[in-house]
């Protein structure tokens, strides 16, 4: 403890969306970590901003947003000083294992790491897992001992983080930062609308936060807050089809991915990447050889691929027999092959992107969780039965597959990949 008079240092942050934060102690030692600093160079959005060119905002920032909203919502629901401690640290902390471009390298992660970036997160925070920043020599403390000198438990950090599939702990704090309304959604949603300029994100946070209340260990809102829980669910549908799911946006994405997915030798040479930067990533792509140079010098020019054919819509059963290439990604790579081939073109000029049959925008679960308090019931309004539902349900991509071919092929495959697609998918 700092003796009578001495100075606590602290640092305050001017943050466009909500103005100053506060740091002191394990935040504040923690930010100047390298694994945080990282951050810096890792683009909020992913490739957002090659059709909104304001979004260069990054996961530093967001991660210092996620930190003061989880504080205020702690706050709000009265938790004692440790919990509000740990459960701040773990938002300041939730985006450690972010590989470039954000959520862009989702996929290729899963299949060379086995593993999602909340994996890698828990890594830094409680030590002994592999290093997510390449081959970057150890200096100053570890996350876990900055923890660990201020009074907090790693693991525990870690838990709230990267949540165990065996949910124990406490509920309440484990949903401020992984809930249907989470203080990660809270800040995203209203940092991507600002640095976009797309307006559907402009949630009520305030009211949001103003009306957060707990019961039984578990988060729910005030009556008068339902209008502000309404105008989040629909801000965060309408966000993922206008800015996540652009296509110019998915179009970047894909050719990000397959760049890295035609390293040579890959998976096993493509360990390391997922600690970088996005600068890093693309001019490590720069110096290597074939499609994988190719691509990441379109993508830092902005000459992207073109969506020439697809499905925008599927018979369920279809649509569920073709998720099986989402979990198959050498298989999808093989018919990506065969499609170049069709063209006359070389590997991989012709990309599929079947983020459509995937489910990322507010799912079932979440309506089902979402708790309001009406008197002395709690009632659960978006869940089965709700007029909202077929509006939060809708998938945020209108087309559930789609082709993008490299523009040099564009005219070829827009006249037969079309009329070929049946025969390979």
């Amino acid at each position: 403890m700092p003796g009578r008079g001495a100075r606590v240092a602290r640092k305050s942050i001017y943050d466009p969306i909500h103005g100053p934060i506060s740091l002191e102690g394990a935040p504040l030692e923690l930010i100047g970590h390298r694994a945080f600093q990282r951050l810096w160079g890792i683009r909020q959005t992913g490739f957002a901003h090659l059709v909104f060119p304001g979004a260069n905002h990054t996961r530093l920032e967001h991660s210092l947003g996620v930190y003061w909203v989880a504080g205020e919502m702690g706050e709000a629901l009265r938790l004692p000083a440790h919990d509000l401690a740990t459960i701040t640290v773990g938002g300041l902390l939730h985006d450690l294992g972010h590989p470039p471009f954000s959520h862009t390298l989702d996929g290729p992660l899963r299949e060379v790491r086995g593993v999602d970036h909340e994996a890698l997160s828990r890594a830094w925070i409680v030590g002994g897992g592999p290093d997510p920043v390449a081959e970057a020599p150890a200096s100053g403390p570890s996350v876990p001992e900055i923890l660990e000198r201020h009074g907090l438990n790693p693991r525990r950090v870690a838990d709230l983080v990267d949540p165990p599939r065996r949910t124990g702990g406490t509920p309440l704090l484990r949903e401020i930062l992984h809930g249907p309304i989470d203080a990660d959604r809270l800040d995203y949603l209203q940092r991507d609308a600002h640095y976009t300029g797309v307006a559907h994100g402009a949630i009520d946070a305030a009211r949001l936060l103003d009306t957060v209340e707990s019961d039984r260990g578990r988060l729910v809102f005030a009556e008068k807050g339902r209008s502000a829980i309404e105008g989040f669910l629909v801000g965060r549908t309408l966000m993922y089809s206008s800015v996540y799911f652009h296509k110019t946006v998915r179009a970047a994405e894909v050719m990000l991915s397959a760049a890295v997915e035609r390293i040579p030798g890959y998976p096993e040479t493509a360990r390391g990447i997922f600690g970088l930067t996005d600068g890093d990533l693309l001019h490590l792509l720069e110096g290597t050889a074939g499609i994988a140079r190719g691509i990441a010098t379109a993508l830092r020019e902005r000459r992207l691929y073109k969506r020439v054919a697809g499905y925008r819509t599927l018979p369920p059963a279809r649509a569920r027999s073709l998720t099986k290439y989402l979990r198959d990604p050498p298989a999808r790579r093989q018919i990506e092959s065969e499609l170049a081939q069709l063209l006359g073109a070389p590997d991989g000029s012709v990309l599929l992107d079947l983020a459509g049959l995937e489910v990322r925008a507010p799912g079932g679960r979440d309506l089902e969780e979402i708790a309001l308090r009406e008197g002395l019931r709690i009632v659960h309004p978006f869940a089965s039965g709700s007029h909202w539902r077929s509006l939060l349900l809708r998938p945020p991509s209108p087309w559930a597959l789609a082709v993008y071919v490299h523009p040099a092929w564009r005219h070829a495959a827009e006249s037969r990949l079309p009329h070929a697609l049946p025969r390979f998918l």
